[in-house]
Parts: C-alpha cells; sequence; structure tokens
C-alpha cells in the first residue's frame, strides 16, 4: 500500500529518495526552503564520480560494495553517465604511491606510457605507467540534480519551501539535521572548475600524493571541475589561499595546459559526516533519517535510496541502520 511520504532536503539524498519512492508508487513532496537544488547543497559541488574502487584505497567495504550499482541506479533515473573508467597517476617523485593504490583497490589495469597515450594522449608524454579503473563512471552532478528535480516534478513530486510533514517524513538535510543528529560533523571541501580548452582528458583523472591528492573531472566543453580538499571544518564560509593554490599546482603538474586555464568559480562547502564515515539510515521518534554520506553523495545515494523505501514498506532494519538513534 501507498504511503504519502515528506522529504526534507533537495540534495542528492533528498532527490535520490524521492526518485526511489516515486517509481515504488509512493505519493512524495519535497520541503526545502531552496525549492530544488542549487549552491547552497554541498552536491552541488560534489565531483560526480561512480568510482567505488578508487574510494576503496580508503573508503569502508560497505562504500566499494554498496557503490557497484550507483551507475546503472542513475542511468535508469535518466542521468547521463560516462563510463570510460578512471585514470590514476602519480609523479615520478610519488611513484610508489600508485603501487600502493594498485595493492589496496581491485577492477584495475596497468597501462604503460603508450597504453596511456592512447587513452589519454596528453598523459602519454609525461607518465610512464597509471592505473584504469576498467567499471567506473562519472556524470555531471548539477545537470543530474536538476534533470532529477525536473523529472519528478513532471511524476507529481510537490516541492515547497515550508514544512508540510504530512504522513512519513524522511530527513534528508545534510549538516542541517545536527539539531536531532548531534555526531554528524562537517568535512569541509574546496574544489575549483576551470576551462581549459588545450586540455583533451576524457575520462576522471586523480593524481596522487602524499599531502594533497587530486581529482581531475571533465564536465564537456573544456570545463573541468578540479578537486577536493578534506578539512575537518563545519566552516562553509570561504576557501584557503593554500588550498586553491596547492589545488591548482598539482593540476598544473598532471598538465601544463591547465596554467592557461579560465578560471570560473571557487567553491566550498562541508560535508554532513558520522565518526565512522559510513552513511547511515536511523529513526529519531517518527521521523527516519538519511544522511552521513561524507565524499560519496553521488555513489552512496542509489543505494541509502534503497534502504530507507525498503524501512517505509518492510519496516525491516536495512543495512547501515544504527540503533542508537532509535
Amino acid at each position: 500500500m501507498s504511503k504519502h511520504v515528506t522529504i526534507r532536503g533537495s540534495g542528492v539524498a533528498g532527490l535520490s529518495v524521492a526518485a526511489e519512492l516515486t517509481a515504488r508508487g509512493h505519493p512524495v513532496t519535497v520541503v526545502d526552503p531552496a525549492m530544488g537544488p542549487g549552491k547552497q547543497a554541498c552536491s552541488w559541488w560534489a565531483g560526480g564520480m561512480l568510482a567505488p574502487d578508487c574510494e576503496g584505497f580508503l573508503a569502508e567495504e560497505p562504500v566499494v560494495r554498496l557503490g557497484r550499482d550507483a551507475a546503472d541506479w542513475w542511468q535508469d533515473k535518466g542521468a547521463q553517465v560516462i563510463r570510460r573508467g578512471t585514470i590514476v597517476v602519480a609523479l615520478q617523485r610519488d611513484a610508489r604511491e600508485l603501487d600502493t593504490f594498485a595493492r589496496r583497490t581491485q577492477n584495475h589495469r596497468w597501462l604503460d606510457r603508450e597504453a596511456l597515450a592512447a587513452a589519454e594522449p596528453q598523459l602519454g608524454g609525461r607518465f610512464s605507467r597509471a592505473l584504469l579503473m576498467t567499471g567506473e563512471a562519472h556524470l555531471d552532478p548539477r545537470r543530474t540534480l536538476l534533470a532529477l528535480k525536473a523529472r519528478l516534478s513532471d511524476a507529481g513530486v510537490a516541492f515547497l519551501p515550508q514544512a508540510d510533514d504530512r504522513g512519513q517524513v524522511i530527513d534528508c538535510r545534510g549538516l542541517a539535521a545536527r539539531d536531532t543528529l548531534p555526531e554528524l560533523r562537517g568535512v569541509k571541501g574546496e574544489m575549483v572548475i576551470l576551462r581549459a580548452r588545450d586540455v583533451t582528458l576524457t575520462r576522471p583523472v586523480r593524481l596522487l600524493h602524499p599531502r594533497f591528492p587530486l581529482y581531475i573531472v571533465p564536465r564537456g566543453d573544456g570545463v573541468f571541475m578540479l578537486g577536493a580538499t578534506q578539512i575537518e571544518s563545519s566552516d562553509r564560509s570561504h576557501a584557503t589561499v593554500r588550498s586553491v593554490m596547492e589545488l591548482l599546482n598539482a593540476a598544473y603538474a598532471l598538465d601544463p595546459g591547465f596554467g592557461e586555464a579560465e578560471l570560473l568559480e571557487i567553491g566550498v562547502d562541508a560535508r554532513p559526516a558520522f565518526p565512522d564515515n559510513l552513511p547511515r539510515v536511523c529513526r529519531v521518534g517518527d521521523r527516519v533519517h538519511v544522511n552521513g554520506l561524507f565524499r560519496h553523495g553521488f555513489l552512496l545515494a542509489p543505494a541509502m535510496a534503497r534502504m530507507a523505501a525498503d524501512v517505509l514498506e518492510t519496516n525491516n532494519k536495512p543495512e547501515l541502520w544504527h540503533e542508537d538513534h532509535a
């Protein structure tokens, strides 16, 4: 039997839960003062990498396993998912970082200079070897969120600026939910968006570095997103000069073509995270929460949306359910 659901928050978590519930036949209302995705949400500044194997270098096992279906889920919801894998490289002085990365991750193959040049010509002349994470994908977060909101609106989902807590409430407000989830903390991320018409990268590239690893994601038309720092802070007011310089220096080391790039945006926000850096589905009173996606928003939102829908329909406790909030 369908139940009316009110979702608080319209970032990647809220819209993903709305999409999953709508697909299952539940009437949904989304409540957010912003009336939809935008610069006020940390998912607006996401990289959009659907890269479970890369994340497995540092993340816990559930991140890798639950993220493997993300690309298919997003594609099913109408997103333009680009499946070209991820390139991972390191400067010569950091060559051991690449070997360590290979040992700790799965589903990759080594590329020598010739194979790398065939995959990404601008990298072949600068790096003697690389890893290609073969099963990974990426998408444009902003286009994806805006298109998903439009699709939900067409399906009858109402977007309201103020609370209308009818039916079951699912809270996806990110850091704003600290009023009821005190364990949440903010992890600051800073990122840069450039237009570099002379750079022709066609897939995400990760440059390993012991202090400031970098990822670069192509957005089309010569636009690239560079990210991202990871600082234990809830401050989302400004990016620091040091962080921006490190991002730009790392990009220039990857490809000198970025030296002539046009600086389009400098972004900063704080990702919501629990102490173990894993997301949670939990209940506080009569409200279900989906939160703590940390740096894995687009990668884990589909799995978390399915869990939230299962809680609503069966009242069973899914994986990543936390009793301490019940």
